[in-house]
């Protein structure tokens, strides 16, 4: 990614279409990021911003210019957040309910980076954010079997940078089960521009594609409880 000043005179973190799992990883952070702002947790503003083919001929670096190329039209920005500071597990804050928010999300979306060497969490104004949530949603690289994963556990949250504090999982699932109803996930979904979901190599259209989003999120949610017990024996 980079720090990008966007035509409204903001700073952005640019994540780049054309790059690393390509538009993948943006759907994987637009629905982690809004899913995480829909259960109060802080996450920098999301926006769309469009890359210009000009940017490109005015880089002399070759790798970057074939990345700004590859990159051309509609990406991701994230609200830089000034003076942040990465999240450091052995002296930063983390209160109890946040971090139980926190482990039931990346539960739901399957988010396999969270971890104490890449913590993908910033302190900023005293309070926990969120950053990053492109490794999430794995599924969606094969969607042959997408399906399979409707049911299947997520060993990996043995790992998690927050698990230690995450004393509040029971309450704060049900808490999740209230507020991330079928039309929060569909208004969520909808949102991914269908051009990130048209790819060749797959016979899913864009729309069957959301709606196995939407069938993915809403099976783990309704399921939280199992989730709840999968961290709890993981700590």
């Amino acid at each position: 990614p980079a720090i990008v000043e966007g035509s409204d005179g903001f700073q952005y973190v640019l994540k780049f279409r054309g790059a690393g799992q390509g538009k993948k990883a943006l759907i994987a952070e637009i629905i982690g990021g809004e899913l995480a702002r829909a259960m109060g947790l802080n996450v920098p503003e999301l926006v769309f911003m469009r890359l210009d083919i000009s940017f490109s001929k005015a880089e002399g670096d070759e790798e970057i210019q074939d990345l700004l190329k590859f990159s051309v039209g509609m990406n991701l920005g994230l609200h830089y957040l000034s003076s942040a500071i990465t999240y450091d597990p052995l002296v930063s804050i983390a209160d109890p309910i946040s971090a139980s928010k926190v482990v039931l999300l990346d539960s739901i979306i399957k988010n396999i980076d969270r971890t104490a060497k890449n913590t993908n969490l910033l302190n900023w104004n005293n309070e926990l954010w969120l950053i990053d949530h492109g490794a999430s949603l794995y599924f969606h690289h094969n969607w042959d079997n997408w399906e399979s994963h409707l049911k299947g556990a997520f060993p990996l949250i043995k790992d998690h940078v927050l698990l230690s504090r995450a004393t509040k999982l029971s309450e704060n699932a049900e808490f999740i089960r209230d507020v991330i109803k079928p039309e929060v996930v569909e208004e969520i979904v909808s949102a991914v521009p269908s051009e990130w979901l048209i790819d060749p190599s797959s016979s899913l259209g864009a729309e069957e594609k959301k709606k196995a989003y939407m069938t993915f999120l809403n099976t783990k949610v309704s399921n939280i409880d199992s989730l709840v017990k999968e961290a709890e024996d993981a700590k």
